[in-house]
């Protein structure tokens, strides 16, 4: 085994190989040649730092094409194709496995994908090093510099990037500020929490401004209250610079409230790629159906079509009424998803699908049943807790239908 000090500065290296590589993006020209300008003629720094921070990014586009990847004869990413739009935010979302961080790190060039192509601002970037495709990361272990206070570790990729050092000390304690850290900007990584070292990872890689900004599961770290806070100043810097920006997350809210576009991948594919209120409302996929939000699935048989609609003949009794069949609508046994919000609680009618209520649960503004199927199988659904609305008890014998124009992904039983 290497002598500790060997170790410690070895690790130390790559530390900073890392950081050079990954510190960030691109600063704009103009304010270079503005603080060269400033130092001439006595301009005052923080005006130049105040500029840089402003001055806006030309957002690029990122293109995947027919990304494979394995290790071994494992398979992590297959067949994988999307077009992230200049500017825009997309996440990564599903669950353990499913190859998000891989496809992340093949963006960032930290893995070289088996085959297919990566084209970052219209470009293969392919062939480039991993520090010239323009891209910031934050990692999910933080790696910060253990030798280094809080400001020295933010300010580091600028000064590595040949930044005068006032211009870095103040970018430092502008990124600091942002993120809730400037009174820690004196002490070491080993006076903080797990969180508070995430936060300060964070600001590193914003202080260089990169054009593509990567995000590994960045807020996993942070208590629920500050994940918020910093979820909506993530958004509002992204917005201000027009980062295009790639989150890898596992958290649905996260997904839902912060990305324009949700890649859902599961097996190393992607099931859906598509806004947040498509994907929660017209799933593509079975998956993704019930791996976002909850969803209740009803057996029964599909008939009808357009222009009279479809209905659903339920195991146990009961129709339920859809003005669309999507994405299956051939006649034939499905399953229907159901929202809890979707379904409607009314006395129990003939068309109506029977169900006995088992538990009701006040959840501030709203009530959330959960009911038994004939055939034994449970379901949610959620209404408002208004006198609009009548109420039930736990025992009440009622009939399930589908609220009139609320959606139902239909699939193949």
């Amino acid at each position: 085994m290497l002598p500790t000090r060997v170790r410690f500065s070895l690790q130390l290296g790559l530390m900073r190989t890392v950081l050079c590589t990954f510190g960030g993006g691109i600063v704009a020209n103009a304010c270079a040649h503005w603080v060269q300008d400033g130092r001439s003629r006595g301009t005052d720094l923080e005006s130049a730092v105040r500029m840089q921070a402003h001055v806006r990014s030309a957002g690029v586009d990122v293109r995947l094409d027919q990304i494979h990847h394995r290790y071994g004869a494992a398979t992590a990413v297959e067949s994988v194709s999307l077009a992230i739009a200049a500017g825009e935010l997309v996440a990564l979302l599903g669950p353990s496995g499913c190859g998000k961080t891989t496809l992340l790190r093949i963006v960032a060039g930290l893995v070289p994908q088996t085959s297919g192509s990566v084209c970052i601002g219209g470009e293969p970037v392919d062939a480039l090093a991993t520090n010239q495709r323009g891209a910031g990361i934050v990692f999910q272990n933080y790696a910060l510099f253990p030798h280094m206070t809080v400001q020295d570790n933010v300010a580091y990729g600028l000064r590595a990037r040949g930044e005068a050092a006032a211009v870095a000390r103040a970018t430092a304690r502008e990124m600091l500020e942002m993120v809730h850290m400037a009174a820690f900007a004196g002490r070491y990584p080993r006076e903080l929490s797990g969180g508070q070292q995430q936060r300060v990872a964070l600001a590193r890689t914003l202080a260089v401004r990169p054009r593509v900004l990567l995000l590994d599961e960045p807020f996993a770290a942070l208590d629920k209250n500050l994940r918020l806070d910093m979820q909506i100043e993530i958004k509002r810097i992204q917005r201000e610079l027009g980062i295009t920006t790639i989150l890898v997350t596992h958290d649905q809210d996260e997904a839902m409230s912060m990305a324009d576009r949700i890649a859902v991948m599961r097996a190393g594919q992607v099931e859906q790629f598509d806004t947040p209120e498509a994907i929660y409302d017209r799933p593509a996929s079975l998956f993704v159906a019930s791996f976002i939000g909850t969803a209740n699935l009803l057996p029964g048989r599909l008939s009808g079509g357009e222009p009279a609609g479809f209905a659903v003949a339920c195991q146990g009794g009961g129709v339920l009424q859809l003005r669309q069949a999507w994405p299956c609508s051939r006649a034939g046994s499905v399953l229907v998803a159901a929202r809890p919000e979707h379904l409607a609680i009314a006395p129990l009618s003939p068309q109506a699908v029977p169900a006995t209520i088992d538990m009701v649960l006040p959840l501030g503004p709203s009530l959330v049943y959960e009911l038994t199927l004939p055939g034994g199988r449970t379901v949610k659904v959620t209404q408002p807790r208004t006198s609009e609305h009548p109420r039930f008890a736990a025992g009440d014998r009622v009939g399930l239908s589908l609220r009139a124009g609320s959606p139902a992904g239909v699939f193949t039983a």
